[in-house]
């Protein structure tokens, strides 16, 4: 009665556009996440909270701010709030919509089984992660 959930077509192509994800990634991030739409202006996460998500940007800008001060702008194809997720910590920064924001939101489930089973995605946000708590 109930199938397989299927990837969402704008999904897919927004990923396939944007990021070097194989295609076989890019369709379960199509099918586990869920795309949303963010007005500018509007926090998506703050610092200092706990983490339960990690977005990767699918259309539009986001700063990334720390104590007020903008330090990173992202655009198509970034990940924002893997770190607190891969480090199990609260988030090291804010991040707000400079412009609407479509994003995919991956919860800490989603992360976790995509983390455990496709190594090239974990480490691709364990370096994102790092190269950003370097800044």
């Amino acid at each position: 009665m109930f199938g397989k959930p299927k990837a969402d077509p704008e999904v897919v192509e927004a990923l396939t556009r944007s990021t070097g994800f194989d295609p076989s990634l890019v369709e379960r991030l199509a099918t586990v996440g869920t795309a949303v739409n963010i007005p500018a202006g509007w926090s998506v996460i703050m610092e200092s909270t706990p983490a339960d998500s990690a977005y990767i940007v699918l259309d539009g800008s986001a700063e990334i701010r720390k104590g007020g001060a903008t330090i990173a702008t992202l655009g198509a194809g970034d990940v924002f709030g893997e770190i607190a997720l891969v480090n199990h910590r609260l988030r090291s920064a804010s991040v707000i919509a400079a412009t609407p924001l479509r994003a995919l939101r991956l919860g800490s489930e989603a992360i976790s089984e995509l983390v455990e089973h496709d190594s090239g995605f974990a480490d691709s946000l364990r370096a994102s992660a790092d190269q950003r708590l370097a800044d």
